[in-house]
């Protein structure tokens, strides 16, 4: 479940310009502070939530104080409550199936390519990253489903993307490896994770 129906995100190229521009929608509009702060690459991130008719003027009013400092923007009216949890680090387990990798140039691009491919498919959601470290501001998202299911969500979200000029870049698998979806699944940073030792030939 998802606590409220709409959020929106704002990613900035200037620290202090995104700082003000949060100020300055938390002020406008009776909505709810998610998360803000700085990410890679020397940028910001703020994500705000609430009922659409808040977060929609505070957004208005975000867009307006940033100005040109805006990378890339995102609302979404009705948000997903898959993607809504995944934006906050919850993690879907993988099963047996065909997996999607998408990479975006940007969070926002990601958040609603994902948006559009949760919509439109019954594609599972393992993992949305958003410019954590390592990723130079990309946006990261993994997903898992029957192969025809994952083939129509990879068309969905790169239509879209491409639609709107984002950079990405994608891959589909259709029959991962075992050892693979185990690694996968406990983490994706590599600092993070622990060596997983193979059968096989040691020579």
């Amino acid at each position: 479940m998802k606590p409220f129906p709409a959020v929106a995100l704002l990613e900035f190229l200037d620290i202090p310009a995104g700082i003000q521009a949060t100020d300055a929608m938390l002020k406008k509009a009776p909505i709810v502070f998610l998360k803000s702060g700085t990410i890679t690459r020397g940028r910001y991130l703020t994500v705000i939530g609430g009922t659409t008719a808040s977060v929609e003027e505070a957004y208005a009013e975000g867009e307006y104080w940033a100005g040109n400092a805006i990378i890339d923007r995102l609302f979404l009216p009705d948000v997903h409550p898959d993607v809504f949890a995944a934006m906050f680090g919850k993690r879907n387990r993988s099963r047996d199936g065909a997996w999607a990798i998408i990479e975006t140039a940007s969070v926002a691009a990601n958040i609603r390519a994902a948006e559009a491919a949760l919509k439109g498919t019954p594609v599972s959601l393992l993992e949305l990253r958003l410019a954590d470290d390592g990723l130079a501001g990309k946006g990261l998202s993994f997903y898992e489903g029957h192969l025809h299911d994952i083939e129509a969500a990879v068309e969905i979200a790169t239509a879209f993307l491409a639609r709107s000029g984002t950079t990405f870049s994608y891959r589909i698998l259709t029959a991962p490896h075992e050892a693979l979806g185990r690694h996968i699944a406990g983490n994706t940073r590599f600092h993070e994770v622990d060596a997983l030792k193979l059968d096989g030939e040691r020579t």
